[in-house]
Parts: C-alpha cells; sequence; structure tokens
C-alpha cells in the first residue's frame, strides 16, 4: 500500500486549507487511516483517524476546527482544516492499517504500518 498526501501550504491565522491522501495498492483492507502531525523538535501526534465505517476520533486540540473523512472508495481520505492556528504548524502524515481504530490506543503511530511522505502546513 502506497499513500500520497497532497494539500498542504502557507496560510494565514484563520485560514483553511484540505489535505488529500491517495491510497494505491493492495488496499481493500484498509480499515483505520488518519491523520498525524509532527512539528519541528517534537514527536508525531495523532490529530484524527477514520474507520471504514466512518467512526471518527479527534485529538482535544483539533476537535471542532478539523474534519476527517473517506471518499465513497475508501481509498481516498481528506483533512478538512479550518480556523488554522500557528500551533497547526507541521508535517501532516496520512496512515494506515488493516486493523480497525483502537478506542484507546489510536494516536500510537506504532499502530499504523502505512505511511505516506507527508506534506507541509504552515500557519502564520
Amino acid at each position: 500500500v502506497q499513500l500520497v498526501e497532497s494539500g498542504g501550504g502557507s496560510v494565514q491565522a484563520g485560514g483553511s486549507l484540505r489535505l488529500s491522501c491517495i491510497a494505491s495498492g493492495y488496499t481493500q483492507s484498509n480499515r483505520c487511516m488518519g491523520w498525524f502531525r509532527q512539528a519541528a523538535g517534537k514527536e508525531r501526534e495523532g490529530v484524527a483517524v477514520i474507520d471504514r465505517d466512518e467512526v471518527t476520533r479527534y485529538s482535544g486540540s483539533v476537535q471542532g476546527r478539523l474534519t476527517i473523512s473517506r471518499g465513497n472508495d475508501k481509498n481516498t481520505l481528506y483533512l478538512q482544516m479550518d480556523r488554522l492556528e500557528p500551533d497547526d504548524t507541521a508535517m501532516y502524515y496520512c496512515a494506515a492499517d488493516r486493523a480497525h481504530c483502537s478506542d484507546r490506543l489510536w494516536q500510537r503511530t506504532e499502530l499504523y504500518t502505512f505511511w505516506g511522505q507527508g506534506t507541509q502546513v504552515t500557519v502564520s
């Protein structure tokens, strides 16, 4: 499975961006897909995940501002980012795994087998 992100860029605080992630290869078994981010000098952290049945989970810092969704084919992942803040500045990574999203541990990076190369988001 290959994951390719796009849609990053530079915006002013309060602005919006929409990230996309396209999965290719053997994608039929991708159950959990999600977005993680890593700011300079910090560890990678979970932003939001979505299961094939559309159940979503969000980090508390982004709840209400960022919205995760999957395309109808289940192989495209989106992150609609509204009311962006400077603290949202980071490299954003798409991740996927064959297991369902963990209810309590979904932010653990080691649970995800497949990762994209990342797309940079800068908020000033």
